[in-house]
């Protein structure tokens, strides 16, 4: 049988998700998991796929593998889980087709991006329309060896305010290496008064106009959701119940943090 998790992880600590020798990266972490606990014999003998990669430092919330297991019983989230550090977690399962490929099989994909700060909405909401569509997005990714082609279709671009950051969730059918890192630099840049949308036209032309763009800090980023057709996802309440205990936790410490950190700061600027 093929089986699919959905996984969710803070890549803070990870050299991104693609298993690299001699560095410790999600898919590393993974591997041992799926072998430790019988659920695979080999990575290889599994046929084990991912729906794609995430740089260094960047999260996932629906990050979704899939693998061949003779183990039925044992491939659940709350096994899979016992084998893992608190930072990485299944919490959702589904038994998938032979051949389902994640990658190739995902219909979109949603990335989330929370920019610190808070720009001219009106302007970078025009800014976003042209972002839509299928373009040519050459001057917003940087060249990777396995890009085929630096076309794109984005869907849409959701943009709000929230606390103090302006959030960005960006929907298209793939993206290419630190596409949504350098939209968002574009949308900030846009918002700040730096560059209006004139530019940005001019971006989406690489033909006739270039200028590099340095990628937004990977933190910000999270992969919200891989979706598919006819895939019927089992929730894993135990796991999503252990791993809310565990994200309180830590949240409880980085907003304390966060206030300490302000308090710093206003009496410096005193």
């Amino acid at each position: 049988m093929r089986i699919a998790f959905k996984l969710a992880y803070i890549g803070t600590k990870y050299s991104g998700f693609q298993l690299q020798p001699e560095f410790t990266t999600i898919e590393s972490v993974i591997f041992k998991a799926l072998t430790d606990t019988g659920i695979i014999e080999s990575p290889m003998i599994a046929r084990y796929q991912s729906s794609g990669r995430t740089d260094q430092g960047v999260h996932a919330l629906g990050q979704v593998i899939a693998f061949n297991t003779g183990k039925g019983d044992l491939a659940v989230p709350r096994i899979f889980n016992s084998k893992l550090p608190k930072d990485i977690w299944a919490w959702a399962y589904a038994e998938v087709a032979d051949d389902f490929d994640p990658q190739r099989a995902a219909i979109f994909r949603v990335y989330r991006y929370m920019i610190w700060g808070i720009y001219d909405m009106p302007m970078m909401r025009r800014a976003t329309k042209i972002l839509s569509g299928t373009h040519d997005f050459s001057n917003f990714l940087t060249q990777d060896n396995d890009e085929h082609s630096t076309v794109r279709t984005i869907h849409r671009i959701d943009i709000r305010v929230s606390g103090g950051f302006t959030i960005l969730d960006v929907t298209a059918n793939s993206f290419a290496w630190h596409m949504v890192r350098k939209i968002a630099t574009a949308l900030a840049m846009i918002g700040s008064g730096i560059r209006d949308n004139e530019w940005l036209i001019q971006m989406l032309d690489p033909a006739e106009f270039e200028e590099g763009l340095k990628p937004a800090p990977a933190h910000g980023l999270i992969l919200r959701n891989v979706e598919y057709e006819n895939i019927e996802w089992v929730l894993d309440n135990y796991s999503m119940k252990r791993s809310a205990e565990k994200l309180k936790e830590r949240l409880s410490w980085h907003s304390t943090m966060s206030e300490i950190l302000k308090e710093m700061q206003t009496t410096m600027l005193k």
